[in-house]
């Protein structure tokens, strides 16, 4: 089955309302609908300071936790964007306060302002570390620390809203998405791609791991906005359909960077070892859920949202890694100063900064 992703304005929703709209995925949402000619508002604490998008786009500077300020942001709206989240690098009792209670909020203020559905952006961190792949929508749900816990829990206050409220509630759980705008832990990449550097892997690097382009994440929520309800009031995985492994996608970059670099394998379990001590000392921007996983298999089946939404993603992982690569580069010495906590700046690389010079 597939569904056109034309520009069509039939029968499709007209104003759309993006929490998170200063963020990654927000920004890049909040151009892809006005590419469509969309009316887009923005919800954010941050201000909304893209010169390309700013004066085209109605902003609420504001918390996706106050009613009122919700409100605000969706008054007049077709469909909401749940895109707001708090990182896995948060305090733990602020991820809690913005991932669920802030979901909660959200769909209450929607329904309030008359919007039937909300489109909600979760996470495939809702399935922990697995034990087997791919995985698949009905999969169990296990949470691994704060962030991954959060994630399971908005998702059950969205089941909520639709049993006791009637109302359309996709939930999307993307893979680690990646594209312009996206730095985070992947800055540590492209730093080191960029400065000639070999990069490590845990392990052999050799299993399978997925990633998706942020334009493929924006398609995949515009077919939740603009397809009946009965289609869309649903789970869907989403990922890319083609995907290598740590050592061959990051390799691409590498080779893509042209200093003649390789991908160095180091012994998986004293790293990891080491990794958890230096995030005990928060000497670390790695989380569990990352060292843990990125030397496993590690992929979803996108069956589902192929079939039923038709969802055709179009960047393999090398593709979105080098696109990403490449607009890293574009923003020259932009970084260099520059860390924090949420994907649109480089992560404090900490100690693992200092390793840099081994490689």
């Amino acid at each position: 089955m597939t569904h056109s992703d034309g520009n069509e304005k039939a029968d499709s929703p007209a104003v759309f309302a993006v929490t998170g709209g200063a963020g990654f995925l927000g920004i890049n949402l909040l151009r892809y609908l006005l590419a469509k000619e969309r009316t887009a508002v923005s919800l954010d604490l941050l201000p909304l300071d893209y010169d390309d998008v700013r004066d085209r786009v109605r902003h609420v500077q504001g918390d996706i936790r106050n009613p009122a300020d919700a409100r605000r942001a969706f008054e007049g709206a077709d469909v909401v964007v749940h895109a707001a989240a708090a990182l896995p690098l948060y305090k733990p009792a602020d991820i809690i306060s913005i991932d669920v209670e802030g979901t909660r909020t959200v769909l209450a203020a929607a329904k309030e302002a008359g919007v039937r559905r909300v489109i909600h952006v979760s996470s495939t961190a809702v399935y922990g570390v697995p034990d087997h792949h791919p995985l698949f929508e009905s999969d169990p749900m296990i949470g691994v620390g704060p962030y991954g816990e959060a994630k399971v829990q908005a998702e059950r206050v969205c089941q909520e809203f639709r049993e006791r409220h009637g109302m359309c509630i996709p939930i999307l759980r993307p893979k680690s998405f990646i594209g312009p705008e996206r730095l985070g832990v992947f800055a540590m990449l492209y730093e080191w791609a960029r400065d000639g550097r070999h990069f490590p892997v845990l392990g052999r690097g050799d299993n399978r791991y997925q990633y998706l382009d942020v334009e493929d994440l924006c398609q995949a929520i515009w077919l939740c906005a603009t397809l009946p309800d009965g289609t869309v009031n649903d789970v869907f995985n989403v990922g890319a359909r083609e995907f290598g492994t740590p050592r061959s996608d990051f390799q691409a970059v590498l080779d893509h960077a042209g200093h003649g670099k390789s991908i160095v394998s180091i012994p998986e379990k004293p790293a990891i070892l080491a990794l958890r001590l230096l995030e005990l000392c928060r000497l670390s921007p790695l989380y569990k859920w990352i060292y843990e996983t990125v030397g496993k298999e590690s992929f979803v089946s996108i069956d589902k949202a192929v079939e039923q939404l038709g969802f055709e993603p179009r960047y393999s992982n090398r593709e979105a890694l080098i696109r990403n690569f490449e607009w890293y580069l574009a923003q020259g010495e932009r970084w260099n100063a520059t860390s924090g906590v949420t994907h649109r700046v480089p992560w404090r690389q900490g100690a693992l900064g200092l390793l840099k010079r081994l490689f």
